[in-house]
């Protein structure tokens, strides 16, 4: 199972024990994958369609428990994916229909005429909980999330920009920052922050899936900053050999033209130390020198045999 059908089958056994959520919810279902059936003689029908059958039994539910309807269902096969079923229930009972859509405001009368209502209909998610239930119908009906191991992603589709554009701003009023693309004549709501995919999660209600999200994060987020430390540390010891290497360079330079000798005495001890103590840090030389010197005063010392060196070479006309 993936984990976007992981979160719809949590979500679907989630049923609102108060009848605005459960019409809320319905609502946003028949928005992102229904469609009302006005005919000449004004008679009205309602076919839902999806793949998931656990979607296809919590809409069935709703509308039982919400206005005592019983739905006709049919499945079928997907003629483009023959692995995959789809299942179509339907409102054929223009009383029954009426009643569920007058009660969604999902219909209304213009001029005479039944004609569908674009959009979220205000009266239904004035409540915070029924923003809530809104959300989730939504995410049943078309959404998706991404599997977290591999990206941060979750999108809801929809054909009415419209539409899209309030969910998208029912969505950013729980402090969020979604934003819609246009993909193929549909509209996608989608958020790619992985806080925010937590936060909507937990929103909808689906909160084992969310536990497991964040769990996915947090191995992530460790993994992470084991490679940056891993790689700061490789970073540093590069340079470190680096340096250590162009040291040992130039007092091998002086040894052969001046001969260590001839440095001050606190270089020439310096020196024959970086020799000695190859794999030595600059604080173990500083500790072996009498007295003690500090990692800032070894680095200072080795800096001035370097300027020697290079003097060296530009006397010499270059190095061996």
């Amino acid at each position: 199972m993936s984990f976007s059908s992981q979160v719809k089958s949590e979500l679907a056994r989630h049923i609102e024990t108060s009848r605005h959520c459960r019409i809320a919810e319905i609502a946003a279902l028949i928005n992102m994958c229904g469609e009302i059936l006005i005919h000449e003689d004004q008679k009205i029908s309602i076919k839902f369609q999806t793949e998931n059958a656990a979607v296809a039994r919590k809409y069935f539910t709703l509308l039982k428990k919400t206005f005592n309807i019983n739905t006709e269902v049919l499945i079928r096969k997907n003629t483009q994916l023959k692995k995959n079923q789809v299942y179509f229930l339907f409102v054929t009972n223009t009383e029954q229909a009426m009643k569920l859509l007058k009660a969604t405001g999902l219909i209304m009368e213009q001029e005479g005429r039944l004609i569908r209502r674009r959009g979220i209909y205000p009266l239904i998610i004035q409540s915070f909980c029924c923003k809530r239930a809104y959300i989730r119908g939504a995410f049943l009906g078309a959404g998706s999330l991404s599997d977290p191991e591999k990206a941060y992603h979750l999108e809801f589709v929809n054909q009415d920009y419209l539409h899209s554009q309030e969910l998208k701003n029912l969505i950013n009023l729980f402090q969020m920052d979604s934003k819609i693309v246009e993909r193929k004549k549909h509209y996608i709501v989608y958020l790619k922050e992985g806080s925010q995919i937590v936060d909507l999660l937990n929103i909808m209600g689906a909160h084992l899936a969310l536990m497991d999200l964040e769990n996915v994060r947090i191995i992530k987020e460790m993994r992470n900053n084991v490679n940056r430390i891993v790689n700061c540390e490789t970073a540093n010891l590069n340079k470190t050999v680096s340096a250590a290497v162009k040291h040992l360079e130039d007092i091998d330079y002086i040894e052969q033209h001046m001969g260590l000798s001839s440095l001050p005495k606190s270089l020439e001890e310096v020196a024959r130390l970086r020799v000695q103590y190859t794999e030595a840090s600059l604080k173990e030389l500083g500790s072996m020198l009498n007295p003690p010197v500090g990692k800032s005063g070894v680095n200072h010392r080795l800096r001035k045999i370097s300027m020697i060196a290079d003097r060296l070479r530009e006397e010499k006309g270059g190095s061996l």
